[in-house]
């Protein structure tokens, strides 16, 4: 039976968020961010397996689920600790080729359950796999080198990646053995080189990336709520 196995690459440094630690352990109303994304996909009652992908030398982040796995195979760039945490998965017997892989970002630690389910309700048993995104809302400026606009893009058709990100395991893998991993921008981006064309699935304003240091209040609210 297919299962759904949640993939979490953990192994950056966060540096943009500049805390003086990687941003998924900052502690957010008493858990770190980490913990708190983990916990989404621990609750809910579709997914089977949550892999937490950890850079080799991190000993920080430790769980007691048996519904969670930590592989200290972690690479230098997402694509790589996706790819590694992909192999090391099937190397364990952990995941099978037809199962599906949900790659979410450490960071978006406010994934509302309904957007979870509605991607595993759209996507769950489609090849060409899903993700979750949103219709892009505000105008978007070209800029020149110099910083002024150089002309408007407009968004009709424009949408703007979230995740989970969910495909099969063999095409996820196949896509970013494939692939130019310097090029590859998401999981979905890798998919796409290979001339498939992943499904949108509504997402939800409140899954939002915690990148920036203004964006921890926002994060402390949704999940005071």
């Amino acid at each position: 039976m297919k299962r759904n196995i949640a993939l979490i690459p953990a192994a950056g440094v966060g540096a943009r968020f500049g805390a003086g630690k990687p941003k998924q352990y900052v502690e957010i109303n008493g858990k770190t961010v980490l913990q708190h994304t983990v916990d989404i996909f621990t609750a809910h009652r579709d997914i089977d397996l949550t892999a937490v992908v950890l850079a080799p030398e991190d000993r920080f982040f430790q769980t007691a689920s048996e519904k969670v796995v930590l592989l200290h195979c972690g690479g230098t760039t997402r694509a790589q600790t996706v790819r590694n945490g992909i192999d090391a998965l099937l190397a364990q017997g952990l995941a099978q080729a037809e199962d599906n892989i949900l790659v979410h970002d450490a960071a978006r630690c406010c994934l509302p359950s309904d957007a979870l389910d509605r991607l595993l309700k759209a996507a769950g048993n489609r090849s060409e796999g899903g993700i979750l995104a949103i219709p892009v809302a505000d105008t978007l400026k070209q800029a020149q080198a110099d910083k002024h606009i150089q002309a408007t893009v407009p968004r009709a058709g424009l949408w703007q990646a979230q995740t989970p990100q969910l495909f099969q395991t063999a095409l996820l893998k196949r896509a970013l053995a494939e692939a130019d991993l310097n090029a590859v921008t998401d999981e979905a981006s890798a998919v796409e080189m290979l001339g498939i064309q992943p499904l949108l699935v509504e997402g939800d304003s409140r899954n939002l990336k915690l990148t920036l240091p203004q964006d921890e209040y926002i994060v402390r609210l949704l999940l005071a709520r």
